[in-house]
């Protein structure tokens, strides 16, 4: 018998044989997906994937395909070498012959389809390929019946050439219950059968056929089979498969509780006794409560829980103890943490790193966000043949999220069940059994507000994870959620840090939409204390306070920390001496710079500091910057910090003054958590107000940022005002429990939020139109490693000459080592000025649209500001995400 490879000789090895690779995938397949996994109607989930692993590659057993693979000729007819169609529908008729379900078989043949690409439109596709019109002249036949003709054109080239190997292959993936013999004979009456499985007739297409379970039920199938056949192609067989490669080191329960226990004997915890200690007190008990409930939680076999808990009660120490508790209960082997901002993975992933002494390099930690997603030959059959010769596999695992814990973005999860493309599918295996824990749901786009909970629905009940989702401000998106805390109210009364107060600015907002409050204004306010309801104090006090003034857009916040500045006459730059530091202390490595010596530097330079955050600074300067922040107020220093929304969520520091500008209330509340976060006194304030237009741009940041779409200020001025917001203070707990309540009621009764449509692409297993559908905006983004060290330099350097030296694997190693260096600029217009002048900055290598900076350069001095970081086009929209 002829010799048939599934990949071709190269360096590495002298050619992988399509058999060994069948074999060595459904291998894999076994060490994939769980023994006791199933399909919806209770078929086990591994013997389907594994029959898949044995025909995925069927196809590459022709001539054609061996021509094209070890020449590189083309056929006269090229989709002769294409091997998904072929394998779909043996993939069709291997689960047929076993007796699986018509939508398992139908979920098999897509998945067989598109092991390559993208999925599609289930209904339409399986009927489009499927469907053959009676009586059509060869002249007149559409491209799916031109590829049905070529169809039988490989399965006689199989049958004249290599029939011993069909026949092995079909015993191995029917376990004798079919034959290649009954396959080749009754090809044309299988069309029939396959988009009859779909309830269509022979002249349109049914999607009400379909369950709404298809679409999970065709994720699990492809995701898995995606898995092991990208890792088998990675190994080149040779290294061969074991259960080792797949397996998690699961973060053990026990360590975790050992560094909270020592963090609670270090702290004194009284609840009568001061402030301080009572709050001490209260953590604890809310992690106990929450460690009880998670026992008759799991027990019930889990589901959707939330932890609700006033912000600096340790939600995300409690959140891991949580998930923890419930993987073990409940037999998981995974933990994926995911927030709504890549700007605070790094706080999460700092202190798991801390607790458990590991890196994220191992099998226990994984960190991974959008940025991060690597592209690669997809979306069609017409290129799954490249994709098979070309993919970059290298580092597979770790972005399919096979470490015990992985610590990632919403957009990575959601987009990943949503639609997702051909790698991202690889992460899919690893949710099944897994608990999945939602830091800061209300965070999540409002259009997704009825999405998430049918993607969360479908985690539940066909993947078997738990859902956890944890936040001060619950945007009821789960309705069955058993709450882990119990008597939460009670938290939130006994936690009063703050007052709220609603500006002069805030008021006319709601009375009048008119007279915002200008920047020299707020800078003055910040300065000497004197902006709210009463006006404050003005005095020394207020001035050697510390304040945190959140703004909505980039611009708005480079507007405000001008001004700022401009008031000062003392002020001192922490960027700068930030700078300095990384210049002269740590000229290696920015990640060598030690915020202690940046704090020392500033305290030694007099004067009042100030501090500029958003995301045009880099991520190792930004989580530098943060840390130095703290170390600052820990010290009673009077820094000012005027940021954009990044230190919402997950940023531990604590201020003695907040303000926010005019947004929805559970912004307002998350901003609120930065201020006398440890009771360092009776109340820190909290105003709210509503800032000017920078720049002379048409809308106000407030209005710019939160009135698309859904207009949400309206609804939250209106709360506001009806729990008393504008007749001076309010209460923390008004602010926290009755009024993001009654915020909530009103954008699910009032405006009824989430686009229904996207739920229904999941229930008519729409992937194409899910796979259109983003957390983020579309839009163009530049990313650019910007080199502020020697050391930096070089690496970008390091990158360039292993492209040119064709080291794939190490360029992929060294891009992966910039991230932490790298800033992603949208691009709004692609005529701007910005859009010129970073498409003209030199790229990485050659095969990437990356580009890089070095900061020390001359020439690109008008690229980086010490403060503000890299430039970007001004706009409305320059958001973080």
């Amino acid at each position: 018998m002829a010799e048939r490879y599934s990949h071709p000789p190269n360096d590495a090895h002298g050619g992988v044989p399509l058999i060994d690779h069948l074999e060595d995938v459904a291998e894999r397949v076994g060490y994939a997906v769980p023994g006791d996994a199933t399909t919806p109607t209770g078929e086990p989930l591994r013997a389907v994937v594994e029959t898949l692993a044995y025909v995925h590659d069927f196809g590459k057993a022709t001539t054609y395909f061996q021509d094209y693979l070890l020449r590189s000729s083309e056929p006269r007819y090229e989709q002769y070498r294409y091997h998904a169609p072929l394998g779909s529908f043996v993939a069709y008729y291997a689960l047929d012959a076993q007796n699986f379900d018509p939508e398992t078989c139908l979920a098999g043949f897509v998945a067989v389809a598109k092991h390559h690409g993208r999925l599609p439109d289930v209904a339409a596709y399986v009927f489009s390929r499927a469907n053959r019109r009676e009586n059509v002249s060869k002249g007149n036949q559409n491209a799916a019946e031109m590829q049905q003709v070529a169809i039988a054109k490989q399965i006689k080239d199989i049958d004249e050439h290599v029939p011993e190997l069909a026949r092995e292959v079909f015993q191995k993936a029917t376990d004798g219950e079919g034959s290649w013999s009954s396959f080749r004979s009754s090809f044309t009456e299988l069309l029939a059968e396959v988009r009859e499985s779909t309830g269509s007739s022979a002249t349109s297409i049914n999607r009400e056929t379909l369950s709404e379970r298809c679409y999970g039920l065709v994720l699990e199938c492809w995701g898995s089979l995606v898995l092991a056949d990208k890792t088998s192609a990675a190994a080149a067989v040779d290294a061969g498969a074991s259960a080792a490669t797949y397996a998690a080191e699961k973060p053990p329960f026990e360590r975790l509780d050992e560094y909270i226990e020592s963090i609670e004997r270090t702290a004194d915890s009284d609840r009568h006794g001061n402030r301080s200690e009572r709050l001490n007190f209260l953590r604890a008990k809310a992690r106990a409560s929450v460690l009880s409930n998670v026992e008759s939680f799991a027990d019930a076999d889990g589901g959707v829980a939330t932890v609700t808990l006033p912000t600096g009660m340790g939600k995300t120490l409690t959140g891991l103890s949580a998930a923890l508790s419930v993987r073990d209960r409940l037999g998981g082997k995974h933990v994926v943490y995911a927030l709504p901002f890549t700007s605070i993975i790094d706080q999460v992933v700092a202190e798991v790193e801390e607790i458990y002494q590991v890196d994220t390099t191992g099998r226990l930690l994984t960190a991974h966000h959008h940025l991060s997603e690597a592209t690669i030959v997809d979306e069609d059959d017409e290129n799954a043949d490249e994709a098979d010769a070309n993919d970059d596999v290298a580092g597979m695992l770790a972005e399919s999220w096979r470490a015990g814990m992985t610590v990632t973005t919403f957009v990575q999860l959601f987009e990943s069940l949503a639609g997702p493309a051909n790698k991202q599918s690889m992460k899919l295996p690893a949710l099944r059994n897994s608990v999945v824990v939602l830091d800061e749901p209300q965070s999540l786009p409002l259009d997704w507000w009825k999405l998430v909970p049918r993607l969360v629905r479908m985690l539940t009940e066909q993947y078997g994870a738990t859902v956890i989702a944890m936040t001060a401000t619950q945007p009821q998106l789960f309705d069955d959620a058993t709450e882990l805390v119990s008597e939460p109210e009670t938290y939130f009364e006994a936690t009063e840090r703050v007052q709220y107060e609603l500006d002069g600015s805030a008021t006319r907002y709601i009375e009048s939409r008119e007279e915002p409050r200008s920047y020299a204004e707020a800078a003055n306010a910040i300065v000497d204390g004197t902006a709210g309801a009463n006006g404050g104090s003005g005095d020394e006090t207020s001035k050697a306070e510390s304040v945190l003034a959140i703004c909505n857009t980039i611009d708005s916040a480079q507007a405000l920390t001008t001004n700022v500045t401009d008031v000062l006459s003392d002020a001192v730059s922490v960027g700068a001496i930030y700078t300095d530091v990384l210049e002269t202390a740590a000229p290696g490595d920015s990640t060598e710079v030690d915020a202690e010596t940046v704090a020392d530097r500033v305290v030694d330079a007099g004067g009042r500091p100030v501090l500029h955050l958003s995301t045009r600074l880099r991520p190792v300067d930004r989580l530098r910057l943060i840390e130095t922040a703290k170390l600052l107020t820990e010290r009673g220093r009077s820094l000012v910090v005027v940021s954009t929304q990044l230190v919402e969520a997950g940023v531990d520091i604590s201020f003695d003054r907040v303000y926010r500008d005019l947004a929805p209330i559970d912004s307002v509340v998350q901003a609120a958590g930065r201020c006398n976060r440890s009771f360092e006194r009776d109340r820190g304030r909290v105003v709210v107000w509503w800032l000017e237009a920078p720049d002379e741009q048409a809308k106000t940041p407030s209005e710019a940022v939160y009135n698309r779409g859904t207009a949400l200020l309206p609804v939250a001025t209106e709360t506001l005002d009806d729990i008393g917001g504008t007749e001076g203070t309010i209460p923390e707990a008004t602010v926290s429990k009755t009024a993001v309540e009654e915020y909530y009621r009103r954008l699910h009764d009032e405006k009824n939020v989430g686009k229904d449509a996207y739920v229904e692409y999941v229930n008519d297993a729409r992937a194409d139109e899910l796979a259109e559908l983003s957390l983020i905006e579309q839009r163009r983004s530049v990313e650019v490693v910007v080199c502020r060290t020697a050391e930096e330099r070089k690496r970008v350097e390091a990158v360039r000459a292993a492209w040119q030296d064709y080291e794939y694997e190490t360029v992929r190693r060294l891009v992966d080592g910039l991230k932490e260096t790298t800033v992603s600029i949208p691009i709004y217009r692609s005529d701007s000025k910005e859009a010129k002048a970073l498409s003209d900055l030199p790229r990485i290598h050659e095969d990437t649209e990356t580009r890089w900076i070095d900061t020390r350069d001359a020439r690109h001095d008008s690229y980086f500001d010490s403060t503000t970081g890299l430039a970007a086009e001004s706009s409305v929209d320059n958001r973080i995400l």
